[in-house]
């Protein structure tokens, strides 16, 4: 089975990104798009178009009859919702599923079972894949909270079990900040993902956050291609600079961390493309954390240093083919770095931006790659994320790598809105950065040295 057309249900540089792979396999797209975004590159790029709603993502991107609609009118046969929006509903899912339209991501039993961050702990403890101490499932009242911090010892983190994007987490140093931070911790959630449910673990200070890619077909092979460093990050869990390999495993340690991916996928019956992530600790352990149910934003980085085409793979998993490799044929080459280039102005608290870039000019060169959907002219809406591009580098080495990136910032020129181009220019600069000598506590410590906030 092979798909003649798929509708693009996202926008931005991921909806470009699906689209270009759609391309190179023959296949015709149908992109959708909200008021705001009718003069973005998907639009332009897709061999059709339909309009679902206004400007507000509310209205149009989680619009699910609209968007399942648009694909019927146009003969759409699959759905690829990218990342964010409805990538991880598990309702979308079954919509599609009842439509006859395939959703290109996991089964729904799969999605539900990763989705909800406490019960997907579970779920990797019990096939033996090493998580955190923490809570047996969600906190039911303020004193199971105090039992559980006290058992585990402080400081810990309260986590939103149906969280993503570093919202509904709050880390707690002792018994006087805790029920304080499970109230906010627990309106967080509620406000963000319309549910208020958080679970507890033990706080793992100077970790670093690694995750690993898998790739399963439905035909029950599954497979990781390797791991990825995205310790850099905001105090609120904000991915800036992510980087493939993690300069910090050896290559028996990868194999390893990679085994248990595979292990908590294969658990849930997992097919398609996910991430497994990862707190590492200084002496080598590591933990499970949480399972992305979908291709990640900093998914580039991998197919850098494996040649894996991971969107390709997403739609040839869901047409039905089984996978053309094994776990022994996946081989890792060269390092590869992403920065995220966004429209927020660092001297402000990071504020996000919109308004019209006047002048864009992207880098190139041998070992560039820019994903991105901004133009000269482009009007930034102001109703989504303030992403506006992802600048991605290979060379042979990590220092290399690094040199290539800081050359490609120094290129990159957006005029019209503040971005935070500098900023990943001082990280890069930064001697710790260079040196490996980072944690998830590295940017917010730079950034307080700076007198940064955000």
């Amino acid at each position: 089975m092979s798909f003649r057309k798929i509708l693009v249900a996202n926008r931005g540089e991921i909806a470009v990104r699906i689209i270009r792979a759609c391309k190179e396999l023959g296949i015709a797209t149908v992109q959708v798009y909200s008021q705001a975004d009718a003069d973005s590159l998907p639009v332009m790029l897709a061999d059709e178009s339909v309009c679902v709603g206004p400007g507000a993502g509310k209205d149009s991107y989680l619009n699910v009859p609209n968007i399942v609609s648009a694909a019927l009118i146009t003969g759409a046969e699959a759905i690829h919702p990218g990342y964010g929006f409805l990538s991880e509903t598990a309702s979308f899912a079954e919509v599609c599923a009842s439509a006859g339209i395939k959703f290109i991501g996991p089964p729904v039993s799969a999605i539900e079972a990763m989705g909800d961050k406490a019960t997907a702990r579970e779920t990797a403890k019990r096939a033996g894949v090493p998580t955190v101490p923490g809570s047996e499932g969600i906190i039911a009242s303020e004193a199971e909270a105090i039992k559980v911090a006290a058992g585990i010892s402080y400081p810990v983190i309260l986590k939103a079990t149906a969280g993503g994007g570093g919202r509904g987490i709050r880390v707690v140093f002792s018994e006087d900040e805790l029920i304080a931070a499970l109230k906010v911790s627990q309106s967080e959630a509620a406000a963000a993902f319309g549910n208020a449910d958080v679970y507890i673990e033990k706080y793992i200070t100077s970790m670093r956050h690694i995750e690993v890619q898998i790739l399963a077909d439905e035909h029950g092979h599954c497979v990781h291609l390797g791991e990825r460093e995205c310790s850099v990050q905001t105090v609120r869990h904000q991915k800036v600079v992510e980087e493939a390999p993690s300069a910090t495993l050896s290559h028996e340690q990868r194999l390893a961390i990679g085994a248990a991916a595979v292990k908590a996928a294969q658990a849930v019956g997992y097919a398609n493309a996910g991430t497994v992530e990862f707190i590492w600790t200084p002496s080598g352990e590591f933990y499970f954390m949480e399972m992305n149910t979908r291709i990640q934003v900093e998914h580039p980085v991998t197919e850098a240093v494996t040649g894996i085409d991971l969107v390709q793979a997403q739609i040839k998993i869901a047409a039905g083919e089984t996978l053309p490799f094994t776990q022994e044929d996946i081989r890792w080459h060269g390092h590869s770095i992403e920065c995220r280039v966004t429209a927020q102005d660092p001297s402000r608290g990071f504020a996000p931006g919109a308004g019209r870039l006047t002048n864009v000019r992207v880098p190139g060169g041998l070992g560039v790659r820019v994903d991105t959907q901004i133009y000269s002219n482009y009007l930034m809406p102001p109703f989504y994320d303030s992403n506006l591009a992802k600048v991605i580098v290979w060379a042979e080495t990590r220092a290399e790598a690094i040199a290539r990136m800081r050359r490609c910032l120094d290129e990159f020129l957006i005029e019209g809105i503040p971005t935070n181009i500098a900023f990943l220019k001082t990280i890069l600069d930064d001697p710790r950065y260079r040196g490996n000598d980072v944690s998830t506590a590295f940017l917010p410590t730079m950034m307080e040295e700076l007198g940064m906030t955000g």
